[in-house]
């Protein structure tokens, strides 16, 4: 990974951290972050915390990364979406579904990969041997 992917792998990591597990409830180990906090407010927090989520998606549109990728990030912030959007019972769910963390960590996961080359068995490996 060249550095800049890393600085920009790092500046989206730090935003889910803090969209996701910024803080922690005194005496456990639940981890909330601003995500949750803007879910109480009905209807328009869920919307509000959609916009850093986008943008996640969208910074991995611009690095390049293939639309499977995309389409599983696009899951997870619609999940997160649907869930947090019911009253009360969506809160305390939306603290563990964590989708903006879980974003990032799909994209590390594509770049190591393509770093580290196809695992040996996958159809990518297959059809490169084919070659």
């Amino acid at each position: 990974m060249t550095p800049d992917m890393t600085a920009r792998l790092d500046r989206l990591d730090r935003l889910a951290r803090n969209m996701d597990s910024r803080y922690r409830l005194p005496g456990t180990g639940i981890r909330f972050g601003w995500d949750s906090i803007l879910g109480i407010v009905p209807g328009l927090g869920d919307i509000a915390a959609l916009g850093p989520a986008g943008f996640i998606w969208l910074e991995a549109h611009r690095m390049g990364v293939p639309n499977s990728v995309k389409a599983r990030m696009a899951a997870n912030i619609g999940i997160d979406w649907v869930v947090g959007s019911v009253p009360l019972v969506g809160d305390l769910l939306d603290v563990g579904l964590k989708s903006n963390r879980r974003n990032v960590a799909l994209l590390r996961e594509h770049f190591t990969s393509i770093q580290d080359g196809p695992a040996p068995g996958t159809r990518t490996a297959s059809l490169i041997a084919w070659r």
